[in-house]
């Protein structure tokens, strides 16, 4: 999606970057999701590297898939939108 919508290289980099970095910290796979305060905890549920990170975690523990049943259609979810948005906007250069 990123490289679909960035002018070039340079700029998806950047794009990336962004997008990625503040996941990385406020998903949980650097500072743990359970210690967050609750709003915070709302607001980084909305990130798909959350909602992968609780997905590793129940697999690790041998949880129940119920557990995870609403992050795996959110991750297909955001998944479908990405990919189309990638198709609409990406051209070959």
């Amino acid at each position: 999606m990123v490289g679909g919508i960035a002018k070039n290289t340079k700029i998806a980099g950047v794009i990336a970057s962004a997008l990625y970095f503040p996941m990385l910290v406020f998903s949980g796979a650097t500072l743990p999701y359970e210690v967050m305060p609750d709003a915070m905890q709302k607001i980084v549920n909305v990130l798909p590297l959350t909602q992968g990170i609780k997905i590793l975690k129940n697999a690790t523990l041998g949880l129940p898939i119920e557990n995870v049943t609403g992050a795996v259609i959110f991750m297909l979810l955001i998944a479908i939108i990405c990919s189309m948005i990638g198709m609409k906007f990406f051209r070959w250069e």
